[in-house]
């Protein structure tokens, strides 16, 4: 098993790592590299012999030195869609929404992202379950932060 990625190697980490509670000084779950992040593969070594793990330096907001599963990275240089929301995300919709042209949610409406569909024609759009449990499927062009509201 040969590594994909050699030493210095720039990569791209393609979901977001949270803390295993392996990493010092944050609490278990903890957002360490939000997915779409760039380092530099620093160390490689392996996992029960048959798992590459690589560590990758990210220099973004802080610098930090993470462990990442070969799964979980691609070349810097590979094609990404970048998205601005993440799964659990509060968000608020800039306009109303309608359906077959009748509105449904109205503008300033708070939800939750379930899901993020980053391969969609016209670009990123999500899941977002409003109140009542209406779970609409919503162009990111359309939302806003509001990681303070909820339902």
């Amino acid at each position: 098993m040969r590594p994909q990625f050699d030493y210095g190697a720039e990569v791209r980490v393609t979901r977001n790592i949270r803390n295993d509670g392996t990493y010092p000084g944050l609490s278990r779950g903890d957002l360490l590299v939000r997915r779409g992040s760039t380092g530099l593969v620093r160390d490689i070594g392996r996992f029960l012999q048959d798992q590459v793990i690589y560590a990758v330096l990210f220099q973004h907001d802080e610098s930090r030195l993470v462990g990442c599963r070969e799964q979980e990275l691609i070349p810097v240089d590979a094609p990404w869609v970048p998205n601005q929301f993440e799964f659990h995300e509060w968000v608020r919709t800039r306009i109303p929404l309608a359906v077959a042209g009748r509105v449904v949610m109205p503008a300033e409406q708070s939800g939750q992202i379930e899901k993020v569909l980053r391969d969609q024609p016209g670009g990123v759009q999500y899941h977002v379950r409003f109140a009542e449990e209406r779970v609409l499927q919503v162009p990111e062009s359309v939302l806003e932060s509001a990681s303070d509201d909820a339902f």
